[in-house]
């Protein structure tokens, strides 16, 4: 797919506690490095949820023509 030039992303900056133009630090490429589920017990939901939230961000980034490298650890006690 093709990098697409149009509406850009605006991410929260928790240091400067302001919203920011997202800006690649390559051009047309992503990378995502998610920290996993720590599995100690069985699943619950709130494991779930920074699975799905990254998933649909790969997604959206994919979908803008951007090439993403996604990279999530799993740690197991």
């Amino acid at each position: 797919m093709e990098y697409r030039e149009g509406t850009k992303m605006k991410i929260y900056d928790t240091m400067a506690r302001t919203k920011r133009e997202f800006t690649p630090l390559e051009e047309g490429k992503v990378k995502i490095y998610v920290c996993g589920p720590t599995v100690y017990n069985l699943i619950h939901i709130g494991n779930a949820r920074p699975m799905i939230f990254f998933d649909t961000v790969r997604r959206y980034f994919s979908y803008k023509g951007y090439e993403v490298k996604f990279v999530s650890n799993f740690y197991r006690c």
